[in-house]
Formats: C-alpha cells, structure tokens, sequence
C-alpha cells in the first residue's frame, strides 16, 4: 500500500515515532529509546524553504508521569488510530518533539500510518496543547 506524503503529513495521523521525552533530554540523551505512536499535531510547510516543520505528540499505554499533562484516548479514538488492542491510552500535550521532515534522521517518510485521530478529539488535543506554543519550554528539537 502506497501512502502520499501529504497524506501521511496530515494533522492527527498517528505513526511510529522514536520520541524523545523531555525528561529524557534534561538528561542529555539524543535519541529516542524506542519508536512509539506519535500523533501529528501540526505540520506546516515554510515558505521560504519549502521544508515541512512538524509538532509531534506522544502517545503511551502508561498513565503521565509526574509535572506530564494527558489527555485519555476514548475507546472510539483508540481503535481509529490503529491501537484498539491497548486497554488504556493517553496523548501528551505538556511536551512536543520538533522535527524537519525532508532533513530528519528520525521522521520516516515511507512508513505506513497507524491510524488517524477524529477531528474533534484533535481540537481537543490542539487547545489543551496551545499553551505548549506560547511557553516555549516544551519543545525537544529532534532537527
């Protein structure tokens, strides 16, 4: 099965990611531990370069660590995104990872989504994760 780019690139697209926490670049390490979902949260493309800039957001079948914010995934979002065998699933929106997706080492491209989130879970997802954009400190630049 092909995917398009822009397809794949689109806004609550959940994929395979090697996120990297925040904790764990505080403690100076630079790669993910392992790949996990991740969902779109935005991707836009400059103008000025062309090149795609992408937020990307966890997802875990573990409830937030301590200072995380989450939001539940209901079971109707669970099964859309392709992770209907998890019992329980959360979305974390105190913390992004930033990425290029043309010149990263992690963003794979050719991958095949997982599934995609609904429209109206990702303008939840989108609002409580806003304050993200204003503050500044919860972005892990993976470029």
């Amino acid at each position: 099965m092909t995917i398009e780019r822009d397809e794949l690139l689109k806004v609550g697209t959940v994929l395979e990611y090697p996120y990297l926490w925040k904790w764990q670049a505080e403690l100076g390490e630079t790669e993910g531990r392992k790949d996990r979902p991740i969902c779109v949260l935005f991707a836009t493309v400059n103008p000025r370069d062309g090149l795609t800039h992408l937020a990307l957001i966890a997802i875990s079948s573990q409830p937030p660590r301590h200072g995380q914010q989450s939001i539940e995934i209901p079971e109707m979002e669970c099964r859309r995104a392709g992770l209907s065998d998890w019992k329980r699933g959360w979305v974390t929106v105190s913390e992004y990872n930033y990425d290029i997706a043309e010149k990263s080492f992690y963003f794979d491209t050719t991958q095949d989504p997982i599934g995609r989130f609904g429209k109206r879970f990702m303008q939840r997802l989108a609002t409580a994760a806003a304050p993200l954009f204003r503050q500044g400190g919860a972005r892990v630049d993976r470029r």
